[in-house]
């Protein structure tokens, strides 16, 4: 197995721990797990392009892993009232539709690229997950909380807007 790989495995394998140190209420302490997780995904995609690493597995898991890390991080938050279920459902609805798509473009031999809204939306989620918890870990510091809330707002305008340009590009999927 590849470094990028090792890496992707990795970020999986925090989640637990980070979901166990969140919920025992050392936000700090889980902002710095998450922050470290979120950092092998820049780490393992770069790695991998820059030395030819790309595999299947990787194409497959990193994307997969990054989900497991934020999503986690948002339930988390839907949970002690930090951000609104509907918002989580919103992102979840937009995953769906999305891995169904790429359901069954692969049942017929196509891949659908990752469009860029959909890694800036990635981008800003975990922009905004790190941003709540500084504010949680420094006792909810209003202008913190504040700036992760609109930060977050962003990242689900964000997944709404990629959901519908990603159902767009790829609309001939529903002809198949």
């Amino acid at each position: 197995m590849n470094l990028p790989n090792k890496l992707t495995l990795l970020r999986v394998f925090m989640v637990p721990l980070f979901i166990i140190v969140f919920m025992m209420g050392y936000y700090f302490a889980a902002l710095i797990i998450f922050s470290i997780a979120s950092l092998t995904d820049f780490f393992d995609g770069k790695i991998a392009r820059d030395r030819n690493l790309i595999t299947n597995f990787g194409k497959i898991m990193d994307p997969l892993a990054d989900k497991i890390l934020v999503y986690s991080a948002l339930c988390l938050f839907v949970d002690i009232k930090v951000i609104d279920a509907w918002m989580l459902i919103i992102i979840l609805a937009r995953e769906f539709v999305v891995a169904g798509m790429r359901t069954v473009a692969a049942s017929e031999g196509r891949v659908l690229a990752a469009e860029l809204s959909g890694k800036i939306k990635t981008v800003l989620q975990m922009f905004a997950v790190i941003l709540l918890l500084l504010g949680l870990g420094l006792s909810k510091i209003t202008i913190i909380m504040m700036i992760g809330n609109v930060m977050f707002l962003a990242a689900l305008i964000m997944t709404v807007y990629s959901g519908v340009e990603y159902v767009y590009k790829n609309k001939d999927i529903f002809s198949m």
